[in-house]
C-alpha cells in the first residue's frame, strides 16, 4: 500500500516529545515569538494518564509563573517549608525554608502537564499528537528535518532546529551515532514499589524513612490523596503485591507517629518503577539538542526529574532566543551549562539513594555507615543546609 506524502510544513523549531519539558520549551519559544511544532507518538489523552511524581522547585514554580499558567498551581499545590527523615524510632526535620529561604510545592505532573497543554491550545499554537514511525534527519546539516506519518500520509517537517523532549526510549537520542556521545549509568539493583490511594496523607510533610527493611517515602497529592512507596527487589511483581500486603509492610517501616497517623484504603494506582542515574554528554549534536529524559535520568529520591527538565528548557530557550535576536554563544554554551546543574543533581539524587536505601552488597558495615551518616546530618546544622540547598534546588 502506498503513502500519500503531505505538503512539506516549515518551523523555526521542531520538538519532538510533549512532556513537561517539550510544553515548557514551547511555550517559553512561544511567548518569544518563535515558531515551534510539536510531534508526539501518543494520544493527549495518554500524556495526561502518565502517573508522575510532582515536587516542584522555586526555580521550576518561577518558571511557570513567567509563562502565566501557574494560577492553578498556586489554587491547588501544597507548599512544603520542610521535608522528615525517619530513622527507627525517631524523626528529624530538615527545615527548607529556614535553612535556605526557599521552600518546594507539591503539585502533580500529570497537573502541570494539563495546564501547559491548554495554555499551547489557548494561544493557537500547533501540537500533532499520534504521530508514527517519527524520525530526525538531517540534524547534522543546516537543513534538519522531523518525519513521520499520521493519517495514511507521510509528513516532513523542516526547520532550524530539533529539540529532543521524547525521554529516555526516544528517538532523538538513539539517533545520535554512538561514536559522538558519551553515557554515564548506574543501575541500582531494587525499585520502588508505588501505591496512589484516596486517603488522608500521613503527615503535611513528606517523610522519607531509612530502615532495617528497606527505604519508604511518605508522599501526597493533595489533602485527601497520597502516594506511597517502599523498597523492593526488582524481581518482584506487582500482582505479588495486593493492597494488605503493601499496607502492612509499609506499616513496619514507619515510626510510632506515622503507624498511628497512616489511613489505609483501596490502591487506585500501583506500579514498580526501577532506579537508574543516567547522562548522555554532550547534549547538542549539530542541530538536534537534547533537553529533559531524552538526557539524564535521575533516580526519584531527590525529586529531581521534573526539575531537571525545567532546569534544561531554561538554558535551551534562552540559548535559542538570543541565536534569533543574531546571537549564537549561549547556543554554543547550552550544553556545558546545563550539564554543570545536571551533575550536581545527579550527585545529589545518588547521594540519598544511598543514604536512604538498604544496599544488598554493603552488608553490615554498609549499614552502619548509613546510620553514622543520618546521625551527622541530625546533628549538623551545616549538613542540613547542604541537604536543603540541593533539595529546593541549586540556582539556574
Amino acid at each position: 500500500m502506498s503513502t500519500a506524502l503531505g505538503k512539506p510544513v516549515r518551523t523555526q523549531v521542531a520538538i519532538v516529545g510533549s512532556g513537561p519539558a517539550g510544553l515548557l520549551l514551547g511555550q517559553l519559544l512561544h511567548k518569544a515569538g518563535i515558531d515551534a511544532i510539536i510531534v508526539e507518538q501518543r494520544s493527549r489523552e495518554y500524556v495526561l494518564e502518565r502517573i508522575r511524581a510532582g515536587v516542584l522547585e522555586q526555580g521550576t514554580v518561577e518558571t511557570l509563573e513567567r509563562l502565566g499558567v501557574a494560577k492553578r498551581l498556586h489554587a491547588e499545590g501544597l507548599v512544603h517549608d520542610g521535608v522528615q527523615l525517619s530513622f527507627g524510632e525517631g524523626r528529624q526535620r530538615i527545615d527548607l525554608k529556614g535553612l535556605t529561604g526557599r521552600n518546594v510545592v507539591v503539585y502533580g505532573q500529570t497537573e502541570v502537564t494539563r495546564d501547559l497543554m491548554d495554555a499551547r491550545e489557548a494561544g493557537g499554537a500547533t501540537t500533532v499528537y499520534e504521530a508514527e514511525d517519527v524520525s530526525v534527519a538531517d540534524f547534522d546539516s543546516n537543513q534538519p528535518r522531523v518525519r513521520y506519518h499520521k493519517d495514511g500520509a507521510a509528513h516532513d517537517i523542516q526547520c532550524d532546529f530539533i529539540a529532543g523532549c521524547d525521554g529516555f526510549h526516544g528517538v532523538c537520542r538513539q539517533s545520535i551515532p554512538a561514536s559522538s556521545m558519551q553515557t554515564y549509568e548506574r543501575v541500582y539493583p531494587f525499585g520502588w514499589l508505588g501505591v496512589l490511594s484516596d486517603t488522608k496523607p500521613v503527615s503535611e510533610e513528606l517523610i522519607y524513612v531509612w530502615h532495617e527493611r528497606g527505604f519508604a517515602l511518605c508522599s501526597m497529592r493533595s489533602p485527601t490523596r497520597s502516594r506511597y512507596y517502599i523498597q523492593c527487589s526488582l524481581a518482584e511483581r506487582v500482582e505479588e503485591w495486593p493492597d494488605q500486603r503493601f499496607w502492612e509492610e509499609l506499616r513496619r517501616r514507619l515510626d510510632p507517629q506515622a503507624k498511628r497517623d497512616l489511613v489505609t484504603g483501596p490502591s487506585i494506582e500501583k506500579s514498580i518503577a526501577p532506579l537508574r542515574s543516567f547522562v548522555a554528554e554532550p547534549m547538542r549534536f549539530g542541530r538536534l539538542l537534547l533537553a529533559g529524559d531524552a538526557a539524564h535520568i535521575v533516580p526519584p529520591t531527590g525529586a529531581k526529574g521534573l526539575n531537571l527538565a525545567a532546569s534544561d528548557v531554561h538554558y535551551l530557550s534562552e540559548a535559542l532566543i538570543a541565536y534569533y535576536r543574531g546571537a549564537s554563544e549561549e547556543l554554543n554554551a547550552y550544553s556545558s551549562r546545563a550539564l554543570s546543574r545536571i551533575w550536581k543533581a545527579e550527585r545529589f539524587s545518588w547521594w540519598m539513594t544511598m543514604l536512604l536505601h538498604r544496599l544488598p552488597d554493603d552488608g553490615p558495615f554498609g549499614q552502619k555507615i548509613q546510620q553514622a551518616e543520618i546521625a551527622y546530618l541530625c546533628g549538623s546544622r551545616a549538613a542540613q543546609t547542604a541537604m536543603a540547598e540541593n533539595y529546593v534546588g541549586l540556582p539556574y
